[in-house]
Order: structure tokens, then C-alpha cells, then sequence
């Protein structure tokens, strides 16, 4: 394998000394002189016409500047990720409790909400839905106009009935998934003011700032040129903050005032209005031979987008192309209904959809190999994914498929946990498991266009500073680039200056999410700094007069590969192609090679590459109390190549973390989850232990070799952990999360036979 000098290291990362000082202003802490506070007056019902509203008693209250409605908007008053549907403020009809009626900008907070409650919405309610299934009846109160089926994903890949005919066995369940709240650290906020220009500045927690400035600009009629938008210290995301949230409040006002303003979401307003994971009821049916082999699958899947949009679309798309699992089915059909609800909108959050399919897909596995008294590990190996493999959407695997590589590296911890540790005799209530959980996650949007761009540029000087549109929100992308630049130009990170997320001075990364940064906007940066390399090589052979195949670049420095005595600095070389008109920027893009989805077959080829992962759960459950105790978790990632490993380390922990979440507790019901009081997270006294396995098939179109590990992290925690529970309580659990009530339910026959022997 090929050595590096930055690629594979653990460098510090960017601005972590400041960052461990607590120097970066997060939106809510920037200063800006004289800052009007803005508030957002929000809908009280699921659905409803309004037939007025009345700001004249809040303009009265001092302190009030101004009150804004839908009609203050001057250009194309609807936002959305990929449909255009929700309106900034609505102007006719609300679809969940929550949506936006009204702006308030005042001096003073106490003001602002003083506002609030003087503003007078007359509302005619509407009968709502809130059930997808219901939504998708006739006679059903229509959301949109347009009906209540957003969007139908269909996969259909050879004859499954005909397969279910020779199946050995043919295994149907459904499963079920809650909607969920991302809680990141930091609300939404952001700030902003008018720069001398005239242009709207806007510094806000997002992940895509510059989707932001094209909706804020489109909200405003203005031309993209006088928004700018910089990403600000940014307190988590987790894909909520792709969202258009705070952003186009803020250039609204600054829009009719010109004065400076701040708004910051409360941890309630957070919790009522932004986007949640979309909850899925899923059915799978499966068909196996005698042997265990996968012949035929059929997955019908509800995705409840909620009331609007957002990334329903791409969670309906790759929640079907990933329901196989990482394994090969000959006999595949899906079909997604997207539909909309009365219910808080769907947005992107942490896999797009994968977490949900992969508990139903890993469930079925489970409950297969205990059919047919096969391991769970094994029966996985059999029939995972490899080079030269098809999957339901029909693309051939040719490069990088690491699943059965990854079912290695957890073998031996797997099988001492089950012939040792599930065996240790603990109090009569509680029961060990042992539970495999598998994934496979396509890299980066699903079959669409998909590009990235960035930027090098040598000073005169000879110092390097690279320009990236990508929003760093804690996953370490502005190391991780710095690095890959550092690599092609042989310098120390340290002499790579980054200017990251601020559209004025950067082209569009695209978003911050499907774990696309790493392989699509890194090979954007490696293009760009390939492009110095090679003038440096070509001007360093001018000046040092000798062929450029002999021509090396070393540490800030062209010299004689050969071993000679020439060499001349990059400053003196920057110097020279000034001189000579010679620019000193360059450009980089780079766009996956993907095929469409047929929209009748879903034939296609959705992404360049593909994540795999393996976790093994270690459970303990109480069936007298309902208490689950996750004590282990062993995760092997195929990450491609690990740039950095100490941070792939660390989204694996985190994605854990995450998963944790997912299987045991967390659940968001509209109308009764208000805060971070009626929401259950994972502390770290619900933390296991976790031993992350990096495993490394190189991408052959990635940066040296890499993928991505952003949300595969999280993907295979709870499936496992789920099948550790069925293992522990010899009952299979099918809806998220298993909480203390669920666990009770499925530990009841062994409570009651417990009781029973206890009471002769």
C-alpha cells in the first residue's frame, strides 16, 4: 500500500484550540450594534383557512418596528429542498400546527413576544389527517391541492411472485418507525445585517449555504450576487439545518428595514417547526431456499412526509433501492409511497431513510436464520453483497465492496459473545443477547446530479489558501480537505489556509449531508490542487532547466528529483507566473457517475459507490423492570480509506450514540413532545462500550481511496441491538423504539414462567 505524508495521519484539527476556548460566536452570541430581535407567530391548528389577521394592536406595543405577512414578500413566497411547497409565511391555508403566519421584528425580546400575543388570526379549521395510510383513502382532507401522494418510488427487478413459489420459506412482517427529533446542541439561529454594497448578509447554523442564498434570493426577487450567506459556528445538524429555517425571516427584514437582526429559535419553537425523521411503516416479505439463500423480496413502504416536502422525495427513493440489505436478492419489488399528513414535515435526518429499512431488512434476516437454525452471521456471509454482484436497482458491483470483509473483522468478538458471554448467569429477570446488525449506504444523492466544486489559489507569498463551499458542522471536512490538498502539493496541513461555507468568496459544495463531502467534494479539492501541481511542476522546470518528469514538489519547494542541488521556492515560482500572466487559481469539480431511476422499473444506477458495515450488540434486558442495557457494540466500517482515523473513530462513537437512541427511546408525537422534557435522548450512562473496526476496500474513483462514514455510523446500531433483544427475550420487537412498555410485552412469557416456578 501506497505511504503518505498527510493522507491516513491524525493531524489537530482546524480552529480546535479556539473551539476548546470557546472563541467561535455561535448566531446567538455575534455581536451586532443596535440587532433587532425577530419572532415568528405560529400556527395553533393541523390545518386550517385563514380568513384574517390583525397586527394592529401588536404595531401599537413599544418597542414593535414592524409586523410581516405573506404579502410583504416580494418574490415567490414558497421554500423546499427539492419540491417547492412551503410557503416563508403562509398567506391561505396552514398544514400543521406550527407553520409560519406572521414576522415580528421589535427592539427587545420582551417586545417581540409582547407581539405575539396581540396579533389576532381569525381561522377557519379544516378536518386533518394525520395517519399516511388514511391520508392515501378517497374522501381523505387534502393537504396540497394536488392530493396526498407526493411521490411513488417503484423497484421491480425480475419475477418475485414466481419466486415465492420455490421458496423453502416465505417470511412477511411489518415494521414501524416514530418519528424523530434531531436535538442538536444549538437551535436554529442566525443573524444579519446590509453591507455597504447594499447586499443582504446573513450568517446563519446551516448546512448548505448555498441552497440558502438561491431560496432567500428567490423569496426576495433578488439576484443571487446580493445575498450572502455565511455559515456560523454551527452547534450540530444532523440534517435539520439543510432546512430553510431561520434563514429567509432574517433577509426579509433586513429586506424592509436595513437594520441589523437576530433570530433564535427556543428549544420549543426548535421541537414545533422544524423538520423530524420521517416515520415508515414498512412490509417486507421474503423468500429463502432451504439453504438460506435470498431468492425473492417485496417491500411495501409508507414514508409520512408530513406537511411539506422537504426531503421526502430522497428518503422515498433510497429507503426502496436500500431495502435488500447489503445482500444479493435475484427476485426484488418495492414501492414507496410518499404521502403527505397534517403531521410536522419530514425532513433529512442521519440516512435518509436507511436507518428505518435497515431494522426491517436485518429483523427479517434474523428471523430467517432462526427458522432454518442457521447463524446469524453466517446466513449474512452467504449472501452479502461482492464484486460482481447485482443489486435490486440492477447495478453491478465492481470496486470497493467490503460487507464480507466487515463480517470478518467482527467474527471472533461475535462468536465469543455468543459461546461465553450471552451464557454468564446474572439475577432470574434478566436476559443476555447477542445481535448482528449489517448495512450497505449509497454514497452521496440518489441518481440525480450530484456536484461539488472548490478552489486553490497561490499567493504571491507561496501560501496556499483553498476555497470550499461545504459546511463543516462538527464531521471535520475542513481538516479532511486541507489534508487532501496538503497530500497532492507535499506540504504540512498547516501551510493550507481554508476559507470554507461563505458564498461570497466560495462555489457551491451542495449539502452537508448523505455523506457525500469526503468522496465528492474531496475529489473536487484533489482536482483543483492536481491542477497547482501541475504549474508548479511545469514553471519549476522553466526555472530550474530541467525536464519536468524530474521535477518534484517538496514541502514549499520545486527541486531535482535526481538528487541535484536546484531547487526555487512556490514563492518565487508565484512571482514568475505573475510576471507572465500566468493565473494562480485553479478549479476543481467532480460530479458521481450515476444512472436515473426508470421511474416505472427503478433500474438505474443511484451511486458511484457504497458504504458497508457490520455492528455487534452485547444486550442485557430486564423483563421484570423493561430496562434494556446496551453493554457492548463492536462496528466494523468499510470506509474505503480512512483520510483521517481518529475522526472516522469518532463518527463511528457518535453514530452509536445515535443508534442507541433510535432503538430504545426516542419518539416524537406531534402535539405532546414540546422539549427536551418529554424527549428521551442517550446520556452518557446509556453508552456501551464500543470497539470501532476501520476496514479500508478503496474506492477507485474516491480521494485516495475513500468513501464516507457520516451516517453509515449510525446505521447498524439499532438493528442490532433489536435482534439482540429478540435473541435475549425469544420475542422479536417490530416497532421503534423498544421502550420500557415494548420490552415488557415481549418479556412477558418469561416473567410469567419465572412467577410461576417461583410460586411452587
Amino acid at each position: 500500500m501506497k505511504t503518505y505524508h498527510s493522507i491516513g495521519k491524525n493531524p489537530t484539527r482546524f480552529a480546535v484550540s479556539e473551539k476548546l476556548q470557546g472563541k467561535p460566536a455561535f448566531c446567538a452570541d455575534i455581536p451586532l450594534e443596535n440587532a433587532l430581535e425577530l419572532r415568528v407567530l405560529r400556527s395553533p391548528h393541523k390545518h386550517a383557512l385563514i380568513k384574517k389577521i390583525d397586527a394592529e394592536e401588536a404595531c401599537k406595543i413599544k418597542g414593535v418596528v414592524r409586523v410581516f405577512t405573506a404579502g410583504d414578500i416580494p418574490g415567490k413566497n414558497l421554500t423546499g429542498i427539492i419540491n417547492k411547497d412551503r410557503p416563508l409565511l403562509v398567506a391561505k391555508k396552514v398544514r400543521f400546527e406550527g407553520d409560519a403566519v406572521a414576522l415580528v421584528a421589535a427592539e427587545n425580546e420582551v417586545a417581540a413576544e409582547q407581539a405575539l400575543s396581540a396579533i389576532r388570526v381569525d381561522y377557519e379549521e379544516l378536518p386533518f389527517v394525520i395517519d399516511p395510510e388514511e391520508a392515501l383513502k378517497e374522501g381523505a382532507p387534502h393537504v396540497h391541492d394536488d392530493g396526498n401522494l407526493l411521490f411513488t418510488r417503484k423497484i421491480r427487478k425480475g419475477n418475485v411472485e414466481s419466486a415465492f413459489q420455490k421458496s423453502h420459506l416465505v417470511i412477511e412482517k411489518t415494521y414501524h418507525t416514530a418519528a424523530l427529533e434531531h436535538t442538536y446542541l444549538e437551535p436554529d439561529a442566525g443573524v444579519g445585517y446590509v453591507d455597504t454594497d447594499g447586499s443582504l448578509v446573513i450568517m446563519a447554523s446551516t448546512q448548505n449555504p448555498h441552497y440558502d442564498r438561491g431560496d432567500v434570493a428567490t423569496l426576495l426577487d433578488m439576484e443571487k450576487e446580493k445575498v450572502r450567506i455565511i455559515q456560523a459556528a454551527t452547534g450540530g445538524g444532523f440534517g435539520s439545518k439543510l432546512d430553510l429555517n431561520v434563514q429567509g425571516f432574517i433577509g426579509l427584514a433586513l429586506y424592509h428595514l436595513k437594520r441589523p437582526v437576530r433570530y433564535v429559535f427556543s428549544r420549543e419553537e426548535a421541537f414545533l417547526a422544524t423538520a423530524k425523521r420521517h416515520p415508515l411503516k414498512m412490509t417486507l416479505k421474503t423468500g429463502v431456499d432451504r439453504d438460506g439463500k435470498l431468492l425473492a423480496m417485496k417491500a411495501r413502504i409508507v414514508c409520512d412526509t408530513g406537511a411539506y416536502a422537504s426531503y421526502g422525495l430522497a428518503v422515498a427513493s433510497r429507503a426502496p433501492v436500500h431495502a435488500t440489505g447489503p445482500y444479493e436478492v435475484e427476485h426484488f419489488e418495492a414501492d414507496c409511497l410518499c404521502v403527505y399528513t397534517n403531521n410536522p414535515f419530514g425532513g433529512a435526518m442521519r440516512g435518509f431513510g436507511v436507518p428505518q429499512i435497515a431494522f426491517a431488512h436485518e429483523s427479517q434476516m434474523d428471523a430467517i436464520a432462526e427458522a432454518l437454525s442457521i447463524d446469524p452471521l453466517e446466513i449474512r456471509r452467504f449472501n452479502c453483497l461482492k464484486i460482481g454482484s447485482r443489486m435490486g436497482t440492477g447495478q453491478e458491483l465492481k470496486a470497493s465492496a467490503g460487507m464480507g470483509d466487515c463480517l470478518d473483522a467482527v467474527e471472533k468478538q461475535y462468536q465469543r459473545a455468543v459461546n461465553s458471554w450471552r451464557s454468564v448467569d446474572t439475577s432470574p429477570f434478566k436476559r443476555r443477547g447477542v445481535g448482528v446488525g449489517a448495512m450497505f449506504y449509497g454514497i452521496g444523492n440518489t441518481g440525480v446530479k450530484n456536484p461539488s466544486t472548490a478552489q486553490i489559489e497561490m499567493n504571491e507569498d507561496g501560501t496556499i489558501t483553498l476555497f470550499t463551499g461545504c459546511a463543516d458542522i462538527g464531521q471535520g471536512s475542513t481538516t479532511v480537505f486541507a489534508q487532501i490538498a496538503a497530500e497532492e502539493l507535499n506540504l504540512p496541513i498547516d501551510a493550507i489556509k481554508v476559507i470554507a461555507a461563505d458564498t461570497k468568496f466560495t462555489t457551491s459544495a451542495g449539502a452537508t449531508s448523505a455523506s457525500r463531502q469526503t468522496y465528492i467534494s474531496g475529489n473536487a479539492v484533489r482536482e483543483a490542487a492536481e491542477n497547482l501541481r501541475e504549474l508548479l511542476i511545469a514553471q519549476g522546470a522553466d526555472l530550474l532547466k530541467i525536464p519536468a518528469g524530474e521535477v518534484v514538489l517538496d514541502s514549499g519547494f520545486v527541486r531535482d528529483g535526481n538528487g541535484g542541488e536546484k531547487k526555487a521556492g512556490f514563492s518565487q515560482i508565484a512571482r514568475e507566473a505573475k510576471k507572465n500572466g500566468v493565473s494562480l487559481h485553479f478549479e476543481g469539480a467532480f460530479d458521481p457517475d450515476t444512472v436515473p431511476l426508470d421511474p416505472e422499473t427503478g433500474q438505474g444506477v443511484p451511486y458511484a459507490t457504497y458504504a458497508f458495515a457490520c455492528h455487534v450488540a452485547l444486550v442485557e434486558a430486564d423483563v421484570a423492570t423493561g430496562e434494556v442495557r446496551v453493554e457492548k457494540i463492536i462496528a466494523a466500517h468499510d470506509v474505503g480509506r480512512a483520510l483521517y482515523p481518529e475522526s472516522v473513530r469518532g463518527q463511528i462513537l457518535g453514530g452509536v450514540a445515535m443508534g442507541v437512541g433510535f432503538a430504545l427511546m426516542e419518539e416524537y408525537v406531534p402535539g405532546e413532545t414540546e422539549s427536551m422534557k418529554d424527549y428521551y435522548i442517550p446520556t452518557s450512562a446509556d453508552m456501551p462500550e464500543v470497539e470501532p473496526i476501520i476496514v479500508e476496500c478503496p474506492e477507485p474513483t474516491g480521494p485516495f481511496g475513500a468513501k464516507g462514514v457520516g451516517e453509515p455510523a449510525l446505521i447498524p446500531t439499532a438493528p442490532a441491538i433489536l435482534n439482540a433483544l429478540s435473541d435475549a427475550l425469544g420475542e422479536r420487537i417490530l416497532s421503534l423504539p423498544a421502550n420500557l412498555e415494548r420490552v415488557l410485552e415481549a418479556g412477558a412469557q418469561i416473567r410469567r414462567s419465572i412467577l410461576k416456578e417461583r410460586k411452587k
